[in-house]
């Protein structure tokens, strides 16, 4: 039976929880209502600080062109002027990643990738972006979500001591909840924000495009190009065998046929100026002119399939009908039928000779025999055998420089295995380093404008690509006209070279 103490100690607890979240409670500058959070002004920007220190290491800043980053810089700042908090020092950056994404840090820190930039077509869409990541901090979304998530720790901290007075020898579960409180770290701050955030992005980015001289309907243009980037890639993935990406803004719907959306966009038009700028099209595109188009010469290019990464100082040679994805700690190639697989990657503090590297890092048993050979003039082990699950597999563990690389290739089934082998040995076999004009070779591809002839067609401009079997519908999305569109006579449209 519960004694009087521990229902006092109980009350006691449950009164400290209320004042907790009651204390929660701040004006968002936004709407001007009471919002439950858990972070003053001060604080939010000190994580958003915080977290932007670690940006760079994550991304690295695209410093190819200093120009590019004063003119989105430029933009973004106007709009901060024009939104509901323009006190805070806002920074906008371009992020060197060819992912198609844009996000916003606490406090002001705003990022865009050069991958999403390649499908933009004009200044309007550039800053609808932009707009939306302002409208996420300036509702203070990330805010938001960081004091629901630190509540729910909270709630389970306190339920936690609950069951410690009721149930003493499961102690410890306090100490656990407040570990957990505590210990609650940044990642919700880059967290997906739901359907409800994000149309308060679009309207807020809406409203700040209207008062800073855009068309507002630009938020649904870059939706638009956005959605159809999504479903392009969504067939160019099965076709690699890969996962589709996604940018997390967006929703399920096409935005010409999502009634909500369209509905908060519009309400913008009552801040529209007398007489707006145009879309600055042509700007755009010489300010993007020039700009790295998907692997950056420090991720490793891969070409024709050949990977050739310049700092690392090597290169290799994948089948070539094989499907080939250089992920940011791999690459990875699949079979045209989808039965094998073969991985590039790298093998952190290496010790000993390739073959021992081999036996402790592949968990090979001392029975296993280890072939030990020079190999293009690197030290190299090869072994032939069978993974956990029964899959037999040939990997490489080859010694370059300070570092060790592994290229293993598997198959599903013993009979895929076979067929495939002759492909993953020559593969394994390809690895060599580089020359010194090799390394000056390398370059990334880049976005060029051209203008359209008469008759010119993106099938055509395909054929002379080197962006591969769907350059066609790149060239498409990458002009806006996804996708079915062609270029018009006279039209500056970008192109990959």
């Amino acid at each position: 039976m519960t004694t009087m103490s521990s229902v006092s100690r109980l009350k006691f607890i449950i009164f400290l929880g209320c004042l907790f979240l009651l204390a929660g409670c701040a004006v968002n500058p936004v709407t001007g209502k009471q919002n439950f959070t858990l972070m003053t002004e001060a604080e939010e920007i000190r994580k958003g600080e915080k977290a932007a220190a670690e940006v760079p290491a994550t991304y690295g800043i695209y410093d190819e062109l200093p120009a590019l980053q004063d003119y989105v810089n430029e933009i973004g700042q106007k709009l901060a002027k024009n939104s509901h908090r323009p006190q805070l020092n806002y920074h906008f950056t371009v992020v060197d990643s060819p992912q198609v994404n844009a996000f916003a840090l606490p406090g002001g820190y705003i990022y865009v990738t050069r991958g999403i930039l390649a499908y933009l077509n004009s200044e309007a869409e550039l800053a609808a972006v932009l707009a939306h990541e302002l409208g996420h901090v300036t509702a203070r979304h990330s805010v938001r979500q960081y004091s629901a998530a630190t509540a729910a720790n909270v709630a389970a901290t306190v339920g936690g001591i609950v069951a410690g007075i009721f149930v003493p020898q499961l102690g410890g579960t306090a100490a656990q909840g407040v570990q957990s409180l505590l210990g609650l770290t940044g990642n919700v701050l880059l967290s997906g924000y739901g359907r409800s955030h994000e149309l308060e992005a679009d309207r807020l980015g809406a409203e700040y495009l209207a008062r800073s001289g855009y068309d507002p309907q630009a938020m649904i243009k870059v939706i638009r190009v956005l959605k159809n980037q999504e479903l392009f890639d969504i067939a160019a993935a099965q076709d690699e065998g890969r996962e589709p990406r996604r940018y997390h803004g967006l929703f399920s719907t096409h935005p010409d046929n999502d009634t909500r959306l369209q509905e908060v966009v519009g309400e913008a038009q009552q801040y529209a100026q007398p007489l707006p700028v145009d879309d600055l099209r042509t700007e755009f595109l010489r300010q993007t002119t020039g700009m790295a188009f998907g692997d950056g010469v420090n991720q490793g290019i891969v070409r024709q399939n050949m990977f050739r990464h310049k700092e690392m100082g090597f290169t290799m040679s994948f089948p070539h009908d094989w499907r080939i994805r250089n992920k940011p700690n791999e690459v990875v190639a699949i079979s045209p039928d989808g039965d094998a697989v073969m991985v590039l990657s790298r093998f952190e503090n290496p010790r000993g000779s390739p073959a021992d590297l081999a036996r402790e890092r592949l968990g090979l048993g001392s029975s296993t025999e280890i072939l030990s050979m020079v190999n293009n003039a690197l030290p190299m082990a090869v072994v032939t055998s069978k993974t956990q699950n029964g899959q037999p597999f040939k990997a490489g563990v080859i010694y370059l420089g300070e570092n060790a690389y592994l290229v293993a290739g598997r198959g599903d089934s013993h009979i895929a295995f076979e067929r495939h082998q002759p492909a993953i040995s020559s593969a394994i076999g390809s690895f060599r380093a580089l020359t010194v004009a090799e390394k000056e070779a390398i370059k990334p591809l880049e976005i060029r404008t051209i203008t359209a002839a008469k008759g010119m067609t993106y099938a055509e401009l395909a054929r002379e690509s080197p962006l591969g079997i769907q350059a066609e519908g790149y060239l498409r999305l990458l002009n806006g006209q996804y996708p079915e569109g062609e270029p018009v006579p006279g039209q500056l449209i970008k192109v990959v070279k």
